[in-house]
């Protein structure tokens, strides 16, 4: 019965998709992402002998929480072809020429005819779904299949539907999976108290991954004249990353009240003209945007008189955060919060809005005294001033933040210790 009304839902969701399209750009593209998608896997497919890795991802984060273990799988086992499939546009348009994995689209919709014909043309040898993903007509016909299944960096908290009485149908979802690799002990033992017990506490892959960005940061030379600010001393950089407009309505009256030294870079969650103009109306300060500092008319040498910098492009955030003392991390006055890792690794201390509990690094950051959640303008007028002020203070802040990053490496080699014992276990059997 709930597996009916489950299949029911996931073709009233394409219908919905479908009639929305046409007037909202993103399902366009997860409309025509998956048109005539059997006939544009078998033409990806055309050829192949090898055996296939199949990466699911939900989006963009996952994406990149899953990395370190797609490019260690493909080192550990050479031979294998791998198949990285995407739920959003968000992750597949921005990653679709990603040269670590063979081939690249979007997952079809979970029907029980999309996932038994997905599953007869790929013949993954092995499937792992990053984080979150729970797809009850695909986990099912991987276990038909007999395809080993693996979920990595999963997080599991006591109020969702797997731990509730009516939660059955999302309980059984869980016994496909050979084994769940979670991120803390709170998700181990919920795991246990529904009785699934093949699971492995590894930790959360971001941390991997945040080391691999960190230390193949590129040198932005404009970011770094700002800071330098001339001939005087520097001042001290805010780096404020994926703010929304609810980040920027606490943000600006901070900036424009606050009378000390600072330089401040904002990088906006998405680039929109409109806004980016908006928010520099608003400002005080002085401000320029990066694509008008790169002009070739503009005089760099009065860039020290600008004390923000709007980024108007997308792809160097995680290398900002490099020249920052203090970050901010946008998101969590709204849906949930933006990558923190990215600047912690770097020793900045990191602000946030307040929905944020969903988050284990950020609520141990916060625990920490190395992040700092706050509700509105006045509190983070408060917490910044503090930390701007107090140089004990910041430097145990930025010590714990970067010590944090580093003491949490090390998932992807527990993941990729469980596939390589489900591998040759395989071998030895078939």
């Amino acid at each position: 019965m709930l597996s009916t009304l489950y299949n029911a839902s996931i073709h009233a969701y394409q219908t919905v998709l479908r009639l929305a399209a046409p007037f909202h750009e993103k399902a366009r593209l997860m409309v025509a992402g998956r048109r005539d998608w059997p006939d544009q896997l078998r033409n990806k497919l055309a050829g192949n002998t090898a055996p296939i890795a199949w990466f699911h991802a939900a989006s963009l984060g996952e994406f990149e929480q899953g990395r370190p273990v797609i490019e260690a799988f493909r080192q550990r086992f050479p031979t294998y072809r791998i198949l990285l499939t995407f739920f959003s546009p968000s992750g597949y348009e921005v990653r679709k020429n990603y040269s670590g994995a063979d081939y690249i689209c979007y997952l079809p919709t979970d029907t029980p005819a999309n996932a038994r014909q997905f599953v007869a043309l790929v013949k993954p040898r092995i499937a792992f779904f990053i984080k979150y993903e729970f797809w009850y007509n695909y986990l099912r016909e991987l276990k038909a299949a007999d395809v080993p299944i693996i979920s990595f960096s999963a997080i599991f908290r006591a109020r969702q539907l797997f731990f509730k009485p009516y939660g059955g149908f999302y309980r059984n979802l869980l016994t496909y999976f050979d084994q769940v690799l979670v991120q803390n002990g709170e998700s181990v033992e919920l795991l246990k108290s529904i009785g699934i017990t093949r699971v492995t506490l590894a930790g959360d892959t971001r941390f991997d991954r945040v080391k691999q960005v960190a230390d193949a940061k590129k040198d932005i030379a404009l970011a770094a004249a700002f800071k330098a600010n001339g001939n005087d001393m520097p001042h001290p950089l805010w780096v404020i990353g994926s703010a929304w407009q609810a980040d920027m309505d606490v943000l600006i009256p901070v900036i424009n009240q606050f009378g000390k030294p600072l330089k401040v870079i904002i990088a906006p969650h998405e680039i929109n003209d409109e806004e980016i103009e908006r928010w520099r109306n608003q400002l005080k300060n002085k401000s320029i945007r990066y694509s008008e500092a790169q002009s070739p008319t503009f005089d760099l040498s009065t860039l020290e008189s600008y004390d923000v910098l709007l980024i108007d492009n997308i792809g160097m955030l995680s290398s900002l955060y490099q020249y920052g003392e203090f970050a901010y991390v946008g998101g969590a006055f709204g849906k949930g919060l933006h990558n923190i890792l990215e600047a912690a690794t770097f020793g900045s201390p990191v602000f946030f809005g307040p929905n944020y509990k969903r988050f284990q690094e950020a609520v141990d950051l916060v625990r920490n005294e190395a992040a700092f959640p706050v509700n509105n303008a006045a509190e983070l007028t408060r917490c910044f001033t503090r930390l701007y002020d107090d140089s004990a203070y910041y430097n145990s802040a930025s010590w714990k933040a970067r010590y944090y990053v580093e003491r949490n490496i090390g998932a992807t080699a527990k993941v990729m210790e469980v596939v390589e014992n489900i591998l040759k276990r395989r071998e030895h059997r078939d």
